[in-house]
This record gives C-alpha cells, sequence and structure tokens, in this order.
C-alpha cells in the first residue's frame, strides 16, 4: 500500500460502517492517524480496532455531527490525540422516503438538509478554520451520483445531494489562496447501511445480479472503491485539485438510462 498519508492526521465521520469505514481503514494504511466518529460506539470502536489490529493508529469518538458543538470537538480531539489536522471526511446521510413529491412533508426535508447538508457545511466551517490557520489542509463531501439526474435516489436525497456539490464548489473558493482544498465524492449504488435494503430485496427475489446492471461496469460498487478516491482527494497526488465533484458510480453518470436488447449471457 502507498504511503501518501503518512505524517497525515485524519477525521472520518461515518466512521462505523460502509464507506466510512473503509475510507479509515484506507487513510490508516496510507500512513494516517485517523480519528474515526460515529453515532454507534460498537461499530465505530470496530473500525478503530480493526485499523489497530493492521498497525494503524487510530481512536474513536462517539459523537452526532449535525450537532455543532460536536464538529468543533472532533477537530478538536484530532489535534488533541494526534497534534494536528491535514483531512477530514465528512460522511453521514440519510436517504429520505419515495412518498410522491407533493405528499412529502417539510419535516422530511428539514431532517435531510440536516443530517446531509448542515453536517458538511460545519466540517467545512470547523475543519476549516483549523486549515486555514496551518495554511493546508483537505475536506471531502460525500454527496452521490444521485445529485446528477433525476430517479436514483428520493427527491429531497438527491436535492440535498446537490447541495453538498455546490458547496464543495463554493467553500473551495471561498477558501481560495488559503491552501486548504474542498471536493466531494459522488458514490453510485455501493452496499452500505443506506442501501441495504435494495440488496437484500434484490437477493429475496434472486436478482442480485442484475444490480448495477445499468451502469458500464454491469455491476455495483464496494466501499474500498470509494474509499480509494477519499484518500486520493485527502493526499497531496490530488494538491491541484480543489473545487470538484468526482463520480465514483461506475460510469452510470456518463450516460442517460437507456433500454437495450437482452444479448446471450445476460442476466
Amino acid at each position: 500500500m502507498m504511503q501518501r498519508l503518512e505524517g497525515r492526521r485524519a477525521v472520518v465521520t461515518g466512521g462505523g460502517s460502509g464507506i466510512g469505514r473503509a475510507s479509515a481503514l484506507r487513510m490508516a494504511e496510507e500512513g494516517a492517524k485517523v480519528l474515526v466518529v460515529g453515532r454507534r460506539r460498537e461499530n465505530t470502536e470496530e473500525t478503530v480496532a480493526l485499523i489497530r489490529a493492521a498497525g494503524g493508529t487510530a481512536e474513536a469518538l462517539v459523537a452526532d455531527v449535525t450537532v455543532e458543538a460536536n464538529v468543533a470537538a472532533s477537530v478538536a480531539r484530532c489535534v488533541e490525540a494526534f497534534g494536528g489536522l491535514e483531512a477530514y471526511f465528512a460522511n453521514i446521510a440519510v436517504v429520505g422516503t419515495n412518498t410522491p413529491l407533493l405528499e412529502q412533508t417539510t419535516d422530511e426535508w428539514e431532517e435531510v438538509l440536516r443530517v446531509n447538508v448542515l453536517s458538511c457545511f460545519l466540517a467545512v466551517k470547523h475543519a476549516g478554520r483549523h486549515m486555514v490557520a496551518q495554511g493546508r489542509g483537505s475536506i471531502v463531501l460525500t454527496s452521490s451520483a444521485a445529485s446528477l439526474r433525476a430517479n436514483a435516489g428520493a427527491i429531497s436525497y438527491s436535492a440535498s445531494k446537490a447541495a453538498v456539490n455546490s458547496l464543495a464548489q463554493t467553500a473551495a473558493n471561498a477558501l481560495a489562496g488559503t491552501g486548504v482544498r474542498v471536493n466531494a465524492v459522488l458514490p453510485g449504488l455501493v452496499e452500505t447501511q443506506l442501501t441495504r435494503q435494495v440488496f437484500e430485496k434484490a437477493r429475496e427475489r434472486g436478482v442480485e445480479g442484475r444490480i448495477g446492471h445499468m451502469t458500464p461496469l454491469r455491476r455495483a460498487g464496494q466501499p474500498h472503491e470509494i474509499a480509494g478516491m477519499v484518500a486520493f482527494l485527502a493526499s497531496d497526488d490530488a494538491s491541484f485539485v480543489t473545487g470538484q465533484c468526482y463520480a465514483v458510480d461506475g460510469g452510470v453518470s456518463s450516460s442517460h438510462p437507456f433500454g437495450r436488447i437482452a444479448l446471450p449471457g445476460d442476466r
């Protein structure tokens, strides 16, 4: 494994499972000391245990990062535990519902925007303050390929992730000249806690092999494949990259959905 993050200190939120866990493991493998933040103590501490078992350095923080004081505390805890902070991966989300648009409630929208957008803003605000003061740093926000076009997720979810894309762009420009980079990673369909129901239903129906069939790669993604992009954006390999939104989605966003004639061997 490359050691692009040797000597770096990182915070990963939503680190108890899925993309967050995979990213915490990948960043630690590449040399970073990682503060793993999650709402569930058991899952968060399990990620830390996995990192330590692999020879890495990690600490756990159980916190709800939609609360401003907790985000500020995550930055302070990383600095206290490891002596600094160079990378912050803001990675929590809720999916919203598939209730017809005209029947959706303000309660749903407020919750989705609070979790998906406010958590990213707070990461930029508090990690950004520390990074601006030291003259460098990388903030990575989790968006979604569903932010790019309709019908890839719940409406409130897609709209909230489009806001995250804009935040990555506008924050990168607001921090111009500071040495702080802000980017977003846009996962496609990946099996995580958020999408588990989709995969379980497909297995029940015996059509798991059809999951991801509309992507050019003809499959769903894995958390470690998103983690690779996160580690890249946190590293100096991305030193000239800011204000960008990277789709890691098997290519599904490269085209509009279309019907296809079944070919021999298709499932």
